[in-house]
């Protein structure tokens, strides 16, 4: 089952490869006209990625990052996110899927539930408003930086033992993946939820990677087809994505261990800050639409 697993991670991944690599021939003339940087974008990807594979979330890093780099836009920025992240994390699943014991029955549920949550998410996301989808954002860095500081301040219990669930421990964690399925494609990234999640179910915390990187991958690679269907992504930052793999495999071969909590503690602060931003740029449109209209 687990063989079988992995041939259909690699089978998906490669088949958003062959769409996203389409898209890019079809549109090679206004690709590096995009505004994100050549130099800086590939290095941003590799550090993103670096920190994604200790589970800190890429999706909240990338959100603090592109709008005030001015990098893509916030109308294109959920899927963005999704669509350059499919690479890395394909690279990632792999590793922690023939690296950590899960069991088989759960780490289907999760991928199954959050797939499902990521199909149905992109064709309502493209219809949204940018000021929606800018308050969607700001919710998702702040329920990121809540649960970050829960965890650092033991608020989320973390020494749980079980790496399989049943009955409606597995039913719940289900439901709740496909709501963080639904829940990427709108820019709220899954990883610190599905840590939550599994820490609150009693699995053992290494179990959260897993779930985490196998659920991801399927369900971005389909959400992410989505978006470039739907012309709703950056597709410089997207083509770069393919140096986060440079991180990843440096963060799963090289440093076998990282120091997570300063880094979590900077985290913290820029996404709070991030979120404050966003929310006066919000405002600050609000006022200005008002006056204008008086």
């Amino acid at each position: 089952m687990r063989v079988a697993l992995i041939s259909a991670i690699v089978l998906i991944n490669l088949l958003f490869i062959f769409v996203l690599v389409r898209d890019l021939l079809r549109h090679r003339d206004e690709i590096m006209s995009e505004p994100a940087s050549s130099v800086w974008t590939p290095i941003a990807q590799a550090v993103i990625y670096f920190l994604s594979t200790f589970g800190i979330s890429d999706f909240a890093i990338s959100t603090a990052l592109y709008p005030k780099a001015k990098w893509v836009s916030m109308k294109k920025l959920p899927g963005t996110l999704n669509t350059q992240c499919v690479i890395p994390v394909f690279v990632m699943s792999l590793a922690y899927i023939t690296n950590i014991t899960v069991g088989i029955k759960t780490l289907l549920v999760a991928i199954i539930c959050q797939v499902i949550g990521a199909y149905l998410g992109p064709r309502f996301v493209v219809k949204l408003p940018e000021r929606v989808i800018r308050n969607f954002v700001i919710v998702g860095l702040l329920v990121a930086t809540a649960l970050i500081v829960a965890g650092k301040m033991g608020l989320i219990p973390s020494n749980g033992t079980a790496t399989e669930l049943y009955g409606w421990k597995l039913w719940l964690t289900g439901l709740l993946m496909f709501i963080y399925g639904a829940l990427n494609n709108i820019g709220i990234g899954s990883y610190a939820l599905t840590m939550a999640t599994v820490y609150a179910m009693g699995m053992n915390p290494v179990a959260a990677f897993p779930i985490m990187m196998g659920g991801c991958t399927f369900s971005v690679s389909i959400g992410s087809m989505q978006f470039i269907k739907l012309n709703d992504y950056s597709r410089k930052i997207t083509m770069f994505s393919v140096f986060g793999i440079v991180g990843v495999l440096v963060a799963v071969f090289l440093v076998k261990s990282l120091n997570t909590s300063i880094i979590q503690w900077i985290v913290i602060a820029v996404l709070l800050y991030s979120a404050v931003s966003l929310y006066l740029g919000n405002k600050s449109k609000s006022d200005n639409t008002a006056s204008k209209e008086a």
